[in-house]
């Protein structure tokens, strides 16, 4: 156990110790404040952190860190809280160190396109920083004007324009750490190839499990000389999933390349009303081509002529800014218009190879069909990231254990046809229990022993990622209920 039973903690000089660091308004420990930080964005797992702190420097995370180090209390790093794996769900008897507040863009450097910033600023905001200058920031998870650059970071999320651009990790060039016994460190640089060990690479992604990041430098990218989006309806889910393959065995590289499935089409207009998605259309392809104006014209064409040679009905483009993100509305909308259908709703995050993408999402019907839940499909259809959407009512008992068991079931499909059990959300406390259908022993024991380095006392948000108990990997593969002890279900 890292920790006392919380009656016996004596919370009285922790408290103090906290204040002194962060003054009496830095530190929340009254339990009905405290609710709202007791879930992330996986809101069916909840759990009171015993004290939320909440730091404006590295000087005062480093400080807050040490303190949880003296006194061997385990801390949880949160950002937004838009997190959907359970990634910041507090843990009994924790502390949350909360970097909202620490929202500054502390410079822009145009001329070698890179910016540096806190992590609580919102990832938009970052673009819109520098959109004047005709840069942005590429990585754009569909809650990007709401989550933070720390979480991204955490996460290693991605978004639309991971396909031709590649993940959060791709993007940061170098990171001012706090290590979880409060030292402060540098890794990476301003430029984008460092000699020496990826250390930059071995923290982005690692789910606040390694330290937590306080000054992140980020990439940014000139804005494209001229941008067409295409929106393509198909009758078949097939041949939408054949025109991506021949897209990009074209070699084509979409900025962007999303499918929604019919329920997915006619929720979003039934809540975003864009009247651009056809509410008759099995699938419907949004592809976004960008690069020289001579480049887009041609790659246009091309496109078009591969969607309607696979059997799409027609092909709609767009290449003025405002209908550009009319078309785009509803599938950033999507998750939110899921939640207008449905009282409450699951969302796995699972990666499969392109060419798979008939086979799984057939399974997929199969299973909603024996589980008895509707399962709406949006995802990357680029880079095969899907994103089905489980809906369901909580206040049915024993529905959550039902969902994740289907959940479970799509995550074992995707590692079956080669593929990976997440894209972008991250494993967390949601996941980690189906981390051995995917990793031997051998390769659990080894990121065990990376994460000791950083991490000896396990306290950087413990219990994440890795099945715990050792039983945990069975019960998984028994798709018997995840094991969240202390953590109350709702």
């Amino acid at each position: 156990m890292l920790t006392q039973d919380k009656q016996q903690r004596n919370w009285k000089p922790i408290i103090q110790a906290f204040e002194a660091v962060l003054g009496k308004n830095g530190v929340v420990q009254r339990r009905e404040e405290l609710i709202t930080y007791e879930c992330d964005g996986l809101t069916g797992y909840r759990q009171r952190p015993a004290v939320v702190v909440l730091p404006r420097t590295t000087e005062q995370v480093a400080a807050a860190v040490k303190i949880c180090n003296q006194y061997s209390l385990p801390f949880i790093a949160r950002g937004s809280g838009t997190g959907l794996s359970g990634g910041a769900l507090p843990g009994e008897d924790s502390v949350l160190i909360v970097t909202s507040l620490m929202r500054q863009i502390l410079s822009i450097d145009l001329e070698n396109q890179r910016a540096v910033v806190q992590p609580g600023v919102i990832n938009s905001w970052v673009t819109q920083a520098v959109s004047g200058a005709g840069f942005y920031y590429a990585p754009d998870p569909s809650s990007q004007i709401i989550c933070s650059i720390g979480g991204n970071i955490a996460e290693n999320s991605g978004g639309v324009h991971c396909l031709k651009y590649g993940v959060t990790t791709n993007h940061v060039l170098g990171l001012k750490l706090v290590l979880p016994d409060g030292e402060i460190v540098d890794v990476g640089g301003q430029i984008p190839e460092m000699p020496g060990y990826d250390l930059t690479g071995i923290f982005v992604g690692s789910e606040g499990t390694l330290g937590i990041a306080t000054e992140i430098t980020l990439k940014i990218l000139k804005t494209a000389e001229s941008i067409c989006v295409l929106l393509a309806d198909f009758t078949s889910v097939e041949a939408a999933g054949a025109a991506v393959s021949d897209i990009i065995s074209a070699g084509i590289i979409p900025g962007g390349m999303e499918m929604m499935d019919n329920f997915s089409i006619n929720a979003v207009e039934d809540v975003v009303a864009t009247n651009c998605y056809p509410r008759d259309a099995t699938a419907i392809l949004l592809i976004e081509i960008d690069g020289l104006e001579v480049e887009v014209a041609g790659n246009k064409q091309r496109v078009i002529e591969i969607c309607k040679r696979n059997g799409a009905r027609s092909v709609t483009s767009a290449s003025d800014p405002e209908t550009r993100l009319k078309l785009w509305k509803g599938r950033k909308a999507a998750f939110a218009a899921a939640g207008h259908l449905s009282p409450d709703y699951y969302v796995q995050d699972g990666v499969i190879p392109r060419t798979q993408l008939p086979y799984v999402l057939q399974e997929i019907e199969a299973l909603s069909q024996k589980f008895g839940y509707r399962v709406a499909n949006v995802f990357h259809a680029g880079d095969g990231n899907l994103h089905p959407l489980i809906l369901y009512d909580n206040s049915v008992h024993g529905a959550l254990e039902k969902v994740e068991e289907l959940g479970g079931e799509i995550l074992k499909l995707c590692v079956k046809v080669g593929g990976s059990i997440s894209g972008e959300h991250g494993i967390g406390a949601d996941k980690k229990c189906y981390m051995p259908d995917m990793f031997s022993q051998a390769d659990l024991e080894t990121m065990q022993w990376l994460r000791q380095v950083f991490n000896p006392k396990g306290l950087a948000n413990p219990d994440k990622i890795f099945p715990t108990p050792r039983t945990c990997g069975e019960a998984a593969n028994a798709v018997s209920a995840k094991n969240f002890e202390g953590i109350e279900r709702f």
